[in-house]
């Protein structure tokens, strides 16, 4: 009686926020029946479909009574939301009869992903992320990053992971980009701009349509580095103790600027190096 109760409020509750927001129950519900009540992932996936089916009926209906509904944008979408909805599912049958229960765990993966990146991909568009941090394979002195391929796109040398999101964080935030410095990866030109940092330098980010965000820091084994303010070239800012002007300039595969007031890197306090032992107890980043 306790689950059913249960199960009527949870009801309740997303029903509420689908008519409030317009959420899918994919958000919303689909986490409660695979990671709270336990129900096989792609039992849960019809089970959400066959509750969205009945509830949003309902929540239509009002809004179309209401006047809050484009009815053109509704139809032109259906025309291939419908066979693609269909589409979906018996790929997901094939998926069962190929892999049996194995779909399941793939189901949740999909799930898992989708959970993070979704919200906050939301989150950066509505600009309630001031800075995002990143890595790549290659980096200009303007700051735009590489992480797709290496070499012509045509034929590529080495095919990297992709955006994953990067493109959106580095169009919508201030930048810290953590790399190891090399020749191979600070070039004068990237083979593919995966996310944009200045582009060609000046107001070219701002003149693209870009006019939040922009690369801040980029941290390496060997410097702090920053940008010029006018001309938006890398600038080094500080050096790590040890390290010389000519390590980083034989390091670098372009004229890279340096502050007229160049710093050496402060070591980190106890209380930082507590932190970074506690986030990397392996020290598989950390030295």
């Amino acid at each position: 009686m306790e689950l059913l109760a249960l199960k009527i409020l949870i009801g309740f509750v997303v029903g509420t926020l689908i008519g409030l927001t317009g959420l899918g129950g994919g958000v919303l519900l689909l986490p409660v029946l695979i990671f709270g009540l336990k129900i096989p992932a792609i039992v849960a996936v019809g089970s959400d479909a066959l509750f969205n089916f009945v509830t949003k009926i309902p929540s239509s209906a009002v809004h179309l009574y209401k006047g809050n509904v484009r009815r053109k944008v509704v139809l032109a979408m259906a025309v291939g939301s419908v066979p693609g909805s269909v589409g979906g599912v018996k790929l997901l049958q094939h998926l069962r009869v190929v892999y049996g229960t194995g779909v399941n765990d793939f189901i949740k993966i999909a799930i898992g992903i989708l959970l993070i990146i979704v919200p906050v991909l939301l989150l950066l568009q509505r600009g309630y992320v001031d800075v995002g941090f990143m890595g790549g394979a290659q980096i200009d002195r303007f700051g735009n990053l590489n992480s797709s391929f290496i070499g012509d796109s045509a034929n590529p040398k080495i095919r990297l992971p992709g955006t994953g999101g990067g493109n959106d964080i580095s169009s919508l935030t201030n930048m810290i980009v953590a790399m190891k410095h090399e020749k191979r990866r600070f070039v004068a030109n990237v083979d593919f701009i995966t996310s944009p940092g200045w582009l060609r330098g000046g107001q070219s980010r701002v003149q693209s349509g870009l006019s939040h965000g922009g690369m801040w820091r980029v941290v390496t084994d060997l410097a702090i580095i920053g940008f010029d303010e006018v001309g938006r070239e890398m600038k080094v800012l500080a050096l790590h103790e040890g390290v010389s002007r000519d390590h980083v300039t034989d390091n670098t595969d372009f004229k890279i600027l340096f502050d007229d007031h160049l710093e050496i890197t402060p070591r980190p306090n106890p209380f930082e190096l507590e932190v970074l032992r506690e986030l990397d107890p392996q020290r598989l980043y950390t030295a």
